[in-house]
């Protein structure tokens, strides 16, 4: 695994923001644009920012249409170190992060810049064994895991639409945390073209060609029963986030005839409309059969053997991203108020799902996203307070 065992250097810090410089150098050419403390002008609109404070972290439902670039770190925490500080203070830093206000920023507008905090399960039981979120996951077929690569202490998660935002603050916040914490991995990854599901609501491509993400909790409602946790008080307004990097045999997948590939997902690759038919937010039909009793959707495609309603668990809201290094995947990233609608899925899967002989999952973990925070209420105060 590539940076395991250390946060990054100050010289891995200067090699970045020096890039980030040249970048910019080499960007604002003009005669107006030479004039040190003048901004070279921009033709690309300002994303929205995102607030850091409040009763949920952002980052999950916020911004409703992710990010194009995430960075995913991951590391335990020092065996004598207290959660409770290192957690407030990269709070504040996420916040002046954020706000703009923070010089390591090095000028860089946040625009919609998020960082998301979870905790793992060793440091939920240490508070409280009983909590949600105190369980490891369980081990799964197709796994090809390095000890470095399970699990984990501490998950940063660090979106923007940017690309050069997210390794300059993820500097900033390892250079906050300093020898506190040892990271184990990490995953960078990019979201593909957006495109539309229902009014409102957009998914992206997937590496594999097909739109991913269509089905989750995306109204308010759907979101209280499955996403959020509703209680006890140290986790309420934090939820539990799978994350699972595969990587994908995409030369085997994509000598498959069309019409196989969409039998793997049972979706149309074009549209992400159902094999059983009607539009591309509709629930696939598992019942609906040819004339010569064919189920439209095939038994082991991926959308009958995922199904929320058959395997009898609540949504997930997935917010995937795909990845080019170490090897060609994908970053699953699920969020749910019960660690049981990841496993029990899996598990599934695991008896007869046609996609997943085109996965290695090569990293897997479990974290408890904090509940959300401000100044009078510090990130973790309400778990480790």
């Amino acid at each position: 695994m590539h940076r395991a065992d250390r946060h990054p250097s100050r010289r891995a810090f200067l090699d970045v923001t020096g890039a980030t410089v040249a970048a910019g150098l080499i960007a604002g050419c003009s005669p107006d644009s030479a004039q040190p403390d003048r901004p070279a002008p921009s033709t690309a609109a300002t994303p929205t920012p995102v607030p850091a404070t409040g009763r949920h972290q952002a980052g999950v439902t916020l911004p409703r249409s992710a990010q194009r670039n995430l960075l995913a770190v991951v590391a335990d925490l020092g065996t004598a170190v207290a959660p409770g500080p290192l957690l407030a203070e990269l709070g504040e830093a996420i916040r002046t992060l954020t706000a703009g206000s923070d010089s390591r920023l090095l000028g860089l507008p946040p625009g919609d810049l998020t960082v998301t905090v979870g905790v793992g399960p060793r440091l939920v039981r240490t508070a409280d064994a009983s909590l949600p979120g105190a369980a490891d996951l369980p081990r799964f077929s197709r796994e090809r895991i390095a000890s470095q690569a399970r699990g984990g202490d501490l998950l940063i998660q660090i979106c923007a639409s940017d690309a050069l935002l997210v390794p300059v603050v993820a500097a900033a916040l390892l250079d906050r945390a300093g020898d506190r914490i040892r990271e184990r991995w990490r995953q960078s990854g990019r979201r593909g073209t957006n495109v539309s599901v229902a009014k409102g609501l957009t998914a992206p491509r997937n590496l594999l060609g097909f739109i991913d993400g269509i089905v989750g909790p995306h109204t308010t409602a759907e979101q209280e029963r499955d996403l959020w946790l509703a209680g006890p008080p140290a986790v309420a307004g934090g939820t539990l986030a799978v994350l699972r990097r595969m990587e994908l045999d995409l030369t085997r997948f994509a000598a498959l005839p069309v019409s196989e590939q969409e039998a793997v997902f049972g979706r149309r690759r074009a549209s992400g409309v159902p094999l059983s038919g009607g539009t591309v937010a509709s629930g696939p039909q598992l019942g609906a059969k040819t004339p010569d009793g064919r189920y439209l959707v095939p038994v082991d495609a991926h959308v009958r053997r995922a199904n929320p309603n058959v395997v009898g668990v609540g949504l997930m809201l997935r917010r995937s991203y795909s990845t080019d290094e170490p090897a060609p995947g994908l970053l699953f990233i699920s969020f749910q108020n019960d660690l049981r609608t990841f496993t029990a899925t899996l598990a599934r899967m695991d008896t007869s799902d046609a996609l997943l002989p085109f996965t290695t999952t090569t990293a897997s973990a479990t974290f408890l996203i904090l509940p959300g925070f401000d100044q009078q209420h510090p990130l973790g105060s309400h778990l480790f307070g």
